[in-house]
């Protein structure tokens, strides 16, 4: 019974996340608590909590995590400042017209934002707000115009640079390491956050691509459910308004981006030109205040802080349950299974997609995988790979009725009129999209893989 002490302590800590309890300190206590437990049963060594003051003087260390602050920055810049607001009008005047195409617009819209601000919250809040009045003023169907709105939000899980990416490819370069060591490799290999941006550009694409392709072809066998729509007020923009309005952010993009793909700078330094890129870009369209300033920057502090204080808790955690012995148990669980590596992938991806649920990305990051990676990359799986399918997973995951995340974003902002049960019909059919391209990426890693084998070697 004493050596299910470290499952015991998982479901308590759920059960108290469940309860309303702040992540990071439940996190920490929960360690803790069992920390004292498994030493007053002689099964947990007090040693290990040594080792805690140099985790978190590690976590202040990292490099890779500053980019997180920087990326925070550089997208509540660009939605207190309007800018998403512009392009999102500007894109539903360009495409408004056609069958469908405001839907389209609203897809291409979050694709660009997710790639400016890798904020899941932030996207689709700002995008029910903004494009929803105009999709129901114009007779879109109330389940698709917020499916829509839905999956294209989530898109900042997986569109680089998102802030999932980067935590992701902290904790999978850790595991990575940690795994090539206990098969007794000593010059291990190691995985990037460039590794896991370059691994999601192609599904990245395609869900986007099969997101549109959706909609255009609801558009054709029921038009009625996404009209086109002609107004006087939805004059043509000229070449260089359009232009003004969409070549600044794709220029952002591209630096940040570019800078990353080519060599040029670490995803941290691309932070930071990003952050520096949306300060002017603000600027320039003369929308930058000290008011926004003050109100970007208390954003910005209140995400980071939150960020690094469940990683922190996170970390008593992990290393409670470590000394508990609930690695090698997991690791029983798995290596038992029948099937094999396939088996122990499906099991491990079917609890994080249940667990996407209830708790946030960032506890799932931090708590789940520094357990189950190791485990599952000592089998022999790629780790871009992996980390690529986790977020596929996770975007999934916080799609699905009745408990995703995106679906309560976008419950908040949407009006009376519109029930929960169209929010929960009309993201379904996006919901097999996903499923569709994560099936699709598991029989076919490179996928994944391609791109940065040929970027970098």
């Amino acid at each position: 019974m004493l050596e299910w002490l470290p499952l015991l302590m998982f479901v308590f800590t759920f059960l108290a996340l469940l309860l309303g309890y702040p992540v990071a300190f439940t996190l920490a206590a929960c360690g803790l608590l069992f920390a004292a437990i498994g030493d007053a049963l002689t099964l947990f060594d007090p040693v290990f909590l040594q080792a805690i003051p140099n985790r978190v003087f590690d976590i202040m260390l990292n490099p890779v995590l500053i980019a997180v602050p920087l990326f925070v920055f550089m997208g509540v810049m660009l939605e207190k400042t309007r800018i998403a607001e512009a392009l999102l009008l500007a894109m539903g005047r360009l495409f408004g017209n056609l069958p469908g195409g405001l839907g389209v617009a609203v897809t291409l819209v979050g694709a660009l934002l997710a790639a400016s601000t890798g904020i899941v919250g932030a996207t689709v809040v700002t995008m029910g707000l903004l494009s929803l009045p105009s999709m129901l003023k114009r007779g879109y169907a109330p389940d698709i115009a917020c499916g829509t709105i839905c999956a294209s939000g989530t898109l900042g899980q997986i569109i680089p640079p998102s802030i999932v990416l980067i935590l992701l490819g902290d904790v999978i370069s850790s595991a990575y390491q940690q795994s090539q060591l206990e098969q007794g490799i000593f010059s291990p290999e190691t995985v990037t956050v460039g590794d896991l941006f370059l691994g999601a550009l192609i599904p990245g694409i395609l869900l986007v691509a099969a997101y549109i392709i959706y909609l255009i072809t609801v558009a054709w066998l029921r038009p009625n459910s996404l009209p086109s729509h002609s107004d006087k007020d939805d004059s043509d923009l000229s070449v260089t308004e359009w232009l003004g309005v969409l070549l600044p952010p794709i220029t952002l993009i591209v630096l940040v981006l570019g800078s990353i793909l080519a060599g040029y700078a670490t995803p941290t330094e691309a932070a930071a030109v990003g952050a520096t890129g949306a300060l002017l870009l603000a600027a320039g369209k003369r929308t930058l205040n000290l008011e926004v300033l003050k109100q970007t920057m208390r954003e910005t502090t209140l995400i980071s802080s939150m960020v690094f204080l469940i990683l922190i808790g996170a970390s008593v955690f992990s290393l409670v349950f470590r000394g508990l012995g609930g690695d090698e148990l997991i690791r029983g669980w798995l290596e038992a299974l029948p099937g094999g590596t396939l088996s122990a992938v499906i099991v491990v991806m079917l609890v994080i997609f249940l667990l996407g649920f209830f708790l946030d990305f960032i506890e799932i990051t931090f708590v789940v995988l520094p357990i189950v990676a190791p485990i599952l990359l000592g089998m022999g799986l790629d780790p871009v790979w992996l980390g690529i399918m986790i977020a596929l997973n996770l975007q999934t995951s916080f799609l699905t009725p009745p408990f995703g995340f995106a679906l309560f974003y976008l419950r908040g902002v949407t009006p009376g009129s519109v029930s929960t049960p169209a929010i929960y019909k009309g993201v379904i059919p996006f919901i097999f999209i996903q499923l569709g391209i994560l099936i699709l990426l598991g029989f076919w890693p490179a996928l994944a893989t391609w791109l940065p084998e040929q970027v970098f070697g």
